[in-house]
């Protein structure tokens, strides 16, 4: 396909190619919501004896999908986007394989490792297929309504691996997965065309990494989103490991967990079709300040009342504080995302890469600290939200040199 038939930013977004990009990004969604259910069985049926112990199997994933985006951003530069892909959903395959017929907790844990590293390919190279058509607010808006596209997996993962797991056993819920990755191969192989032409290839080198890094993360806007989105997606990580235990144990709620946690999901996919109706008009920076300032304070509000201080908070208040705040972090993920890459086209496969490695290794810490802190409340969730929350302020507020809410981008 020549340059002539490449879009631009104000070409019209293709309904099929919103879904194909949201459909491998979403891969990492549904990876991790898909067994939250089943993480009392695997732990039961692999030897955990540690209450918190099963969320492992969620945290090992992640740590996977970090070292997955650190290659998968390079090596899209230097053998194009596709390739990069097909490699990424074929260790994903093996991860699935592996996790399938796992007999120790050690197995299943490397199978979720391989299941992350594939998974981050498809999550990093699509947002660069984006970023090569698109950029500034019209990328942004792109990036919302692949996030309303797809909200639909967190939303309804959880109660697809609960059937899987009552009709066929957890073990089905990895195969359920492959297939997805299989699906989406074929769609992808057929249907997206290359966006990176060979001559704009860069070859693949340490050199090469070490001048990516210096080139993102000596951009002060590159270098203070993708921190201050670390902050934050920490306490996302820990509300992920520890959501299944405090629907399940902290508010009894059984086989309930997953409509509780599609209601929380789909705050955030109403936030991002908000987001996409307003960006355009706003700009990234208003909404997202506005969002993580709203977030900080209502979980600082909350906290009181998840202590006890003024009686006991039962589960519709914890949902309305859930509400309100996953709510603030759909406008969050996508606008600073797209803050961080913004002043990056140039490079935009391995900035992809940095950017999303390194603030999933940012939010790894303090993801698992917040969930293996779970004793039987939503104390340690909330306060992991406000303290992190403001620490992402903090940046937020450095980067922009206290020129908070500004409309420009």
């Amino acid at each position: 396909m020549d340059d002539s038939s490449k879009p631009n930013a104000d070409t019209p977004v293709r309904f099929e190619f919103v879904a194909l990009v949201a459909l491998l990004i979403s891969m990492v969604a549904l990876s991790t919501d898909i067994m939250l259910p089943a993480l009392p069985m695997i732990g039961a049926a692999l030897g955990v004896t540690d209450p918190n112990g099963a969320q492992l199997v969620v945290f090992v994933f992640f740590v996977g999908l970090c070292i997955g985006q650190l290659l998968s951003g390079p090596m899209s530069d230097s053998y194009g986007r596709k390739p990069v892909v097909y490699l990424g959903l074929a260790i994903f395959t093996c991860g699935c394989l592996l996790s399938i017929f796992s007999t120790s907790f050690a197995m299943m844990l490397i199978g979720r490792l391989l299941q992350g590293l594939g998974a981050a390919a498809p999550r990093i190279v699509m947002i660069a297929i984006v970023r090569d058509d698109y950029s500034g607010r019209a990328m942004a808006r792109i990036m919302s309504f692949v996030m309303a596209v797809f909200i639909i997996v967190p939303a309804v993962a959880p109660a697809l691996g609960q059937v899987v797991m009552v009709f066929a056993g957890w073990r089905m819920i990895f195969l359920s997965l492959l297939v997805v990755a299989l699906v989406s191969l074929v769609w992808f192989v057929f249907r997206q065309r290359e966006t990176l032409a060979v001559g704009n290839r860069l070859p693949f080198s340490v050199h090469q990494l070490l001048f990516g890094f210096r080139e993102t993360f000596s951009n002060r806007v590159a270098l203070g989103y993708t921190l201050a989105a670390g902050c934050i997606f920490g306490a996302f990580v820990g509300y992920l490991s520890s959501a299944q235990q405090i629907f399940q144990t902290t508010f009894d709620k059984g086989e309930g967990f997953p409509l509780y946690f599609a209601i929380v999901a789909l705050a955030i996919g109403a936030a991002s079709i908000f987001n996409s109706q307003l960006v355009m008009k706003y700009g990234m920076r208003r909404l997202s300040h506005t969002a993580l300032i709203v977030s900080t304070l209502v979980s600082f509000g909350f906290l009181p009342f998840a202590l006890g201080w003024f009686g006991e908070s039962g589960l519709v208040h914890f949902m309305g504080w859930a509400l309100v705040n996953f709510f603030c972090m759909g406008i969050l993920f996508g606008n600073f995302n797209a803050l961080a890459m913004e002043p990056l086209g140039h490079i935009a496969g391995i900035a992809a890469a940095l950017i999303g490695s390194v603030a999933t290794f940012i939010s790894l810490p303090s993801g698992i600290l917040v969930a293996q802190m779970f004793d039987g409340t939503v104390v340690p969730l909330v306060a992991g939200f406000a303290i992190l929350g403001f620490l992402s302020f903090c940046v937020v507020y450095v980067t922009e040199n206290g020129e908070i809410g500004k409309a420009s981008v």
